[in-house]
Protein backbone atom coordinates (compact mmCIF):
# COMPACT_ATOMS: atom_id res chain seq x y z
CA UNK A 1 0.00 0.00 0.00
CA UNK A 2 1.04 3.41 -0.66
CA UNK A 3 2.20 5.67 2.14
CA UNK A 4 -0.35 8.14 3.10
CA UNK A 5 0.24 11.56 3.58
CA UNK A 6 -0.12 12.35 7.27
CA UNK A 7 0.00 15.89 7.94
CA UNK A 8 -3.58 16.26 5.93
CA UNK A 9 -5.63 19.40 7.13
CA UNK A 10 -9.08 20.18 5.87
CA UNK A 11 -8.87 22.04 2.79
CA UNK A 12 -11.48 24.46 3.94
CA UNK A 13 -10.63 27.64 5.63
CA UNK A 14 -12.18 28.38 8.92
CA UNK A 15 -15.42 30.86 8.42
CA UNK A 16 -17.95 31.71 10.08
CA UNK A 17 -19.74 30.37 7.42
CA UNK A 18 -18.41 26.89 7.98
CA UNK A 19 -18.58 26.67 11.41
CA UNK A 20 -20.82 24.02 12.98
CA UNK A 21 -22.48 26.09 15.40
CA UNK A 22 -24.91 23.27 17.26
CA UNK A 23 -25.34 24.55 20.97
CA UNK A 24 -23.17 27.78 20.23
CA UNK A 25 -25.76 29.60 18.03
CA UNK A 26 -26.08 32.59 20.69
CA UNK A 27 -22.26 33.15 20.41
CA UNK A 28 -21.66 32.92 16.83
CA UNK A 29 -24.70 35.58 16.06
CA UNK A 30 -23.07 38.03 19.06
CA UNK A 31 -19.43 37.38 16.83
CA UNK A 32 -21.25 38.83 13.59
CA UNK A 33 -23.00 41.40 15.42
CA UNK A 34 -20.13 42.58 17.13
CA UNK A 35 -18.31 42.69 13.62
CA UNK A 36 -21.00 44.32 11.58
CA UNK A 37 -20.70 47.08 13.88
CA UNK A 38 -24.27 46.19 15.21
CA UNK A 39 -23.05 45.97 18.82
CA UNK A 40 -21.46 47.97 21.34
CA UNK A 41 -19.93 44.40 22.62
CA UNK A 42 -15.77 44.63 21.65
CA UNK A 43 -14.01 42.12 23.71
CA UNK A 44 -15.07 38.57 23.72
CA UNK A 45 -13.45 35.44 26.33
CA UNK A 46 -14.31 31.89 24.66
CA UNK A 47 -13.52 29.10 26.28
CA UNK A 48 -13.83 25.12 25.87
CA UNK A 49 -11.21 21.69 25.45
CA UNK A 50 -9.52 21.10 22.79
CA UNK A 51 -11.18 20.53 19.42
CA UNK A 52 -14.44 22.60 20.40
CA UNK A 53 -14.29 25.34 17.85
CA UNK A 54 -12.48 28.13 19.36
CA UNK A 55 -9.69 28.43 16.97
CA UNK A 56 -11.58 28.11 13.90
CA UNK A 57 -14.26 30.90 15.08
CA UNK A 58 -10.67 32.93 16.09
CA UNK A 59 -9.45 32.57 12.65
CA UNK A 60 -12.46 33.30 11.07
CA UNK A 61 -12.97 36.76 13.07
CA UNK A 62 -9.88 37.48 11.54
CA UNK A 63 -10.65 36.60 7.91
CA UNK A 64 -14.04 38.43 8.04
CA UNK A 65 -12.06 41.35 9.49
CA UNK A 66 -9.87 41.38 6.70
CA UNK A 67 -12.12 40.84 4.13
CA UNK A 68 -13.35 44.41 4.79
CA UNK A 69 -9.94 45.62 4.84
CA UNK A 70 -9.45 46.04 8.61
CA UNK A 71 -6.25 45.97 9.99
CA UNK A 72 -6.79 42.26 12.11
CA UNK A 73 -4.34 39.38 13.47
CA UNK A 74 -4.67 36.22 14.98
CA UNK A 75 -1.69 35.02 16.95
CA UNK A 76 -0.56 32.63 19.27
CA UNK A 77 1.87 33.95 21.58
CA UNK A 78 3.32 37.65 21.19
CA UNK A 79 0.43 40.04 20.92
CA UNK A 80 0.68 43.06 18.88
CA UNK A 81 0.80 46.71 20.02
CA UNK A 82 -2.22 47.04 18.23
CA UNK A 83 -4.68 46.24 15.25
CA UNK A 84 -8.64 46.82 14.72
CA UNK A 85 -9.21 43.52 15.56
CA UNK A 86 -6.93 40.97 17.65
CA UNK A 87 -7.92 37.17 18.55
CA UNK A 88 -5.45 35.70 20.88
CA UNK A 89 -5.31 31.96 21.29
CA UNK A 90 -4.78 29.61 23.95
CA UNK A 91 -4.13 32.51 26.27
CA UNK A 92 -3.25 30.30 29.24
CA UNK A 93 -0.08 29.59 27.44
CA UNK A 94 1.19 33.02 27.02
CA UNK A 95 4.10 34.41 29.36
CA UNK A 96 4.50 36.66 31.51
CA UNK A 97 5.79 39.13 28.95
CA UNK A 98 3.19 38.43 26.59
CA UNK A 99 0.51 38.45 29.22
CA UNK A 100 1.63 42.03 30.38
CA UNK A 101 1.29 42.70 26.37
CA UNK A 102 -2.46 41.34 26.30
CA UNK A 103 -3.02 43.59 29.51
CA UNK A 104 -2.03 46.41 27.69
CA UNK A 105 -3.44 46.07 24.46
CA UNK A 106 -7.03 45.02 26.01
CA UNK A 107 -6.72 49.10 27.74
CA UNK A 108 -5.63 50.96 24.43
CA UNK A 109 -8.69 49.17 23.10
CA UNK A 110 -10.90 49.75 25.83
CA UNK A 111 -10.05 53.57 24.73
CA UNK A 112 -9.61 53.49 21.11
CA UNK A 113 -12.20 50.76 19.68
CA UNK A 114 -11.32 47.67 17.95
CA UNK A 115 -12.29 44.24 19.08
CA UNK A 116 -10.82 41.52 20.93
CA UNK A 117 -11.14 37.95 20.97
CA UNK A 118 -9.38 35.92 23.45
CA UNK A 119 -9.82 31.54 24.17
CA UNK A 120 -8.61 29.27 26.50
CA UNK A 121 -9.64 25.93 27.87
CA UNK A 122 -10.93 27.36 31.44
CA UNK A 123 -13.27 30.26 32.59
CA UNK A 124 -11.64 33.35 33.44
CA UNK A 125 -11.99 32.70 37.08
CA UNK A 126 -9.74 29.32 36.68
CA UNK A 127 -7.34 30.53 34.70
CA UNK A 128 -3.33 30.72 36.02
CA UNK A 129 -2.87 34.15 34.81
CA UNK A 130 -1.79 37.04 36.52
CA UNK A 131 -4.83 38.78 38.06
CA UNK A 132 -5.26 41.95 36.56
CA UNK A 133 -5.28 40.71 33.34
CA UNK A 134 -7.79 37.54 34.35
CA UNK A 135 -10.10 40.03 35.59
CA UNK A 136 -10.09 42.11 32.93
CA UNK A 137 -11.10 39.10 30.31
CA UNK A 138 -14.25 38.60 32.58
CA UNK A 139 -15.33 42.09 32.04
CA UNK A 140 -16.75 41.22 28.08
CA UNK A 141 -18.69 38.62 26.95
CA UNK A 142 -17.58 35.13 28.24
CA UNK A 143 -18.98 32.04 26.40
CA UNK A 144 -18.47 28.56 26.67
CA UNK A 145 -18.08 26.94 23.50
CA UNK A 146 -19.68 23.48 23.76
CA UNK A 147 -18.15 20.91 20.94
CA UNK A 148 -20.52 19.02 19.20
CA UNK A 149 -22.53 15.64 19.51
CA UNK A 150 -22.37 13.25 17.76
CA UNK A 151 -25.42 13.66 15.40
CA UNK A 152 -24.02 17.08 14.89
CA UNK A 153 -20.31 15.91 13.69
CA UNK A 154 -22.08 13.35 11.61
CA UNK A 155 -24.02 16.19 10.15
CA UNK A 156 -20.65 17.83 9.95
CA UNK A 157 -18.79 15.39 7.90
CA UNK A 158 -21.09 14.77 5.73
CA UNK A 159 -21.25 18.64 4.59
CA UNK A 160 -17.59 18.52 4.15
CA UNK A 161 -17.88 15.43 1.79
CA UNK A 162 -19.95 16.79 0.02
CA UNK A 163 -17.80 19.70 -0.35
CA UNK A 164 -15.18 17.94 -1.44
CA UNK A 165 -17.79 16.42 -4.21
CA UNK A 166 -18.21 13.21 -2.69
CA UNK A 167 -21.50 11.12 -0.78
CA UNK A 168 -20.26 9.87 2.68
CA UNK A 169 -21.76 6.57 3.56
CA UNK A 170 -23.25 6.13 7.03
CA UNK A 171 -21.27 2.95 7.75
CA UNK A 172 -18.35 5.14 7.36
CA UNK A 173 -19.52 7.88 9.36
CA UNK A 174 -20.14 5.60 12.47
CA UNK A 175 -17.08 3.90 12.06
CA UNK A 176 -15.23 7.07 12.48
CA UNK A 177 -17.17 8.59 15.15
CA UNK A 178 -16.84 5.11 17.00
CA UNK A 179 -12.63 4.51 16.39
CA UNK A 180 -11.46 8.39 15.36
CA UNK A 181 -10.45 11.09 17.85
CA UNK A 182 -13.31 13.14 19.21
CA UNK A 183 -12.42 16.88 17.73
CA UNK A 184 -13.98 17.75 14.27
CA UNK A 185 -11.08 18.99 12.98
CA UNK A 186 -9.15 15.57 13.25
CA UNK A 187 -12.20 13.39 11.87
CA UNK A 188 -12.42 15.83 9.05
CA UNK A 189 -8.75 15.29 8.66
CA UNK A 190 -8.93 11.75 8.59
CA UNK A 191 -11.99 12.22 6.07
CA UNK A 192 -9.83 14.19 3.54
CA UNK A 193 -6.88 11.26 4.50
CA UNK A 194 -9.71 8.69 3.16
CA UNK A 195 -10.82 10.93 0.01
CA UNK A 196 -7.28 11.21 -1.10
CA UNK A 197 -6.37 7.60 -0.23
CA UNK A 198 -9.74 6.39 -2.37
CA UNK A 199 -8.76 8.54 -5.45
CA UNK A 200 -5.29 7.08 -5.38
CA UNK A 201 -6.73 3.49 -5.46
CA UNK A 202 -9.60 4.95 -7.95
CA UNK A 203 -11.85 3.18 -5.27
CA UNK A 204 -15.23 4.04 -3.72
CA UNK A 205 -14.77 5.29 0.02
CA UNK A 206 -15.47 2.03 2.32
CA UNK A 207 -15.01 1.24 5.97
CA UNK A 208 -12.17 -1.37 4.80
CA UNK A 209 -10.44 2.11 3.13
CA UNK A 210 -11.25 3.78 6.23
CA UNK A 211 -9.83 1.16 8.26
CA UNK A 212 -6.60 1.57 6.58
CA UNK A 213 -6.35 5.10 6.68
CA UNK A 214 -7.01 4.73 10.49
CA UNK A 215 -3.96 2.46 10.74
CA UNK A 216 -1.46 4.93 8.76
CA UNK A 217 -2.90 8.61 9.88
CA UNK A 218 -3.19 7.07 13.98
CA UNK A 219 -1.61 4.32 14.21
CA UNK A 220 -5.02 2.96 15.06
CA UNK A 221 -5.50 -1.09 14.91
CA UNK A 222 -9.30 -0.37 13.89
Amino acid sequence: MNQLLLDITPATQPTLDNFVAGRNLELLSALRHALAGSSSERSFYIWGETGSGKSHLLQACVRAALDTQRNAAYVQGNVPQFAEVVAVDDVERLDDAAQIGLFDLYNRMRDSGGMLLVSGTQAPLHLQLRDDLRTRLGWGLVYQVHGLNDDEKAEALAQHAQAKGFSLPTEITQYLLRHGSRDLPSLMAVLDALDEHSLRLHRAPSVPLLKEVLRQVLGSKA
